[in-house]
């Protein structure tokens, strides 16, 4: 059985009650998406809270809402972030990411979303594990429809993918107006193919797109540079 708890340099995140527990992707866009001048953030399928708190960490003066449609989760998040220092600052509720747009007056200026896009793969027979890591609730379509309903003018849409949604990404983008600004491509080693994309979504056309990459280890356990660098404000030991 895996550890029940993750302990993070100011907060501990506990996970046993969640179908998706803490993993390198959470704490990958945590770290990375645009927290830091944001005032309004809303967490998408915050499941253990992980994200939302990583952002609190990040920006002092920031006011987060995370929402999720797993209630467990839901429930656990909320013992995370009440034992957390920024109890304040989150508020999790426990909402469907299209009912929430599509009633909410606020409007936000960062989205952050690491989806459950497994859809190429069979599912898993625990239905909660399924639903959390599938797209079986929320599509990519899906988050960009909705997320134009809530998100700021000037705001951006921050996610994780696999690199074969890549494809999808662009055209969807193009079907709804979203333009990446800013992206990077994640290799697990130096050798290896890429395994993830994060990118920065805005309404807006950009200048230029951003664009740059990040490989996590050298070799087993021996941690890159730039990985150290992105996450050494959240993890205690690397």
């Amino acid at each position: 059985m895996s550890n029940p708890q993750f302990h993070f340099k100011q907060f501990t995140v506990f996970h046993d009650k969640c179908a998706m527990k803490v993993g390198t992707d959470g704490v990958l866009l945590g770290a990375w998406a645009s927290a830091e001048n944001a005032a309004d953030i809303l967490d998408v399928g915050t499941g253990t809270g992980l994200i939302a708190l990583m952002a609190a960490q990040r920006n002092p003066h920031a006011r987060i809402i995370a929402i999720d449609t797993d209630r467990p989760a839901v429930e656990q998040a909320k013992e995370n972030v009440g034992k957390s220092p920024y109890t304040g600052r989150i508020t999790i509720e426990h909402f469907d990411f299209r009912q929430f747009a599509g009633n909410t007056p606020k409007r936000f200026d960062l989205i952050i979303f690491n989806p459950p896009y497994f859809s190429e793969s069979l599912l898993p027979p625990d239905q909660q594990r399924a639903k959390a890591r599938h797209s079986v609730s929320l599509t990519l379509e899906d988050l960009l429809r909705f997320t134009r309903e809530c998100l700021k003018d000037s705001g951006t849409l921050s996610l994780i993918l696999p690199c074969s949604k890549s494809d999808e990404l662009k055209h969807l983008c193009e079907k709804h107006t979203f333009y990446i600004k800013r992206k990077t491509i994640v290799y697990p080693l130096p050798d290896a193919a890429p395994k993830r994309l994060m990118a920065e979504l805005s309404m807006h056309s950009p200048h230029h797109t951003e664009t740059s990459s990040l490989t996590i280890e050298n070799s087993r356990h021996q941690y890159t540079a730039d990985f150290v660098s992105l996450v050494s404000n959240f993890y205690i030991n690397l």
